[in-house]
């Protein structure tokens, strides 16, 4: 019997019933039928998306995810880190899970890609972290669409040194590996402070500056800044798919979240 976690996001992030989360997927990344079977020029490294398939969070995932479905080949694995918002802990969290169900069927965990990583101190086994974490599980139904049967590795990144979680990624990271980073930009600034820090941050995200991507900017801004260290070692590019925020679509301006899809490719620009 397969040892699964539980959804714990269902009905926020994304639809808990199976056949209306199916219709939005479908609305969100389009019929694969349809697609023109043109690949892009380099395969996708890494990605960075927002957590929820609702509102403008969702329309700016999907631009991410498209970019995956348009070359899911080499794919063989994804990693998925995003932060702690329930509970703080200093290092990285794995699963015990050997698989995250959600209401499109389970998700196997790359079991032997954590036994590998344990070697590192500052990653920990910890199912408490993931218990009830949304950014990871958001990713779930995109991966289940997109890459359906490739297994998952899911890190929690709690509050660490920007070279102790670069280590741990970069030990990781493979040509078949396709590593996500689940990640909000700003939150609860007006739309038009949301809309300048935004900009700097997808600047410095295209720059590959990691430096000052701190916690007003990005809630998974550790596992943000890793992505940008390993990223810019090997000499990878990143570029920009899409940049809204909530009140897009609510039409709320007083507080509002921030959203950025952006994709990583090897090579120069």
């Amino acid at each position: 019997m397969v040892d699964a976690r539980k959804p714990a996001a269902a009905g926020v992030s994304y639809p808990a019933e199976r056949e209306v989360l199916l219709e939005r997927l479908h609305e969100l990344l389009g019929d694969p039928a349809a697609r023109d079977g043109h690949e892009p020029a380099a395969p996708a490294r890494g990605l960075v998306v927002p957590h929820a398939m609702t509102g403008a969070s969702g329309t700016v995932a999907a631009a991410g995810w498209r970019r995956i479905a348009a070359s899911p080949a080499h794919v063989k694995r994804v990693v998925l880190l995003g932060p702690a918002h329930h509970v703080p802990f200093g290092g990285i969290a794995a699963p015990f899970a050997d698989a995250f169900a959600t209401p499109l069927g389970i998700v196997p965990v790359d079991r032997l890609a954590i036994e590998s990583l344990r070697r590192f101190p500052q990653l920990a086994v910890n199912d408490l972290p993931h218990e009830q974490e949304p950014s990871l599980e958001a990713q779930l139904p995109f991966v289940h669409a997109v890459l359906e049967g490739v297994p998952v590795l899911p890190l929690i990144v709690g509050e660490l040194g920007d070279d102790e979680a670069a280590e741990v990624l970069d030990a990781i990271w493979d040509d078949a590996t396709l590593v996500v980073v689940s990640t909000d930009l700003s939150r609860y600034f007006d739309a038009t402070s949301a809309r300048k820090l935004d900009e700097e941050t997808a600047r410095a995200i295209e720059k590959l500056e990691a430096v000052g991507i701190r916690e007003e900017r990005a809630c998974g801004h550790g596992a943000l800044r890793a992505l940008i260290l390993v990223a810019k070692a090997r000499k990878m590019h990143a570029t920009r798919l899409a940049l809204a925020h909530s009140g897009d679509r609510s039409g709320e301006s007083d507080e509002v979240v921030g959203y950025g899809a952006f994709v990583f490719e090897e090579g120069p620009r």
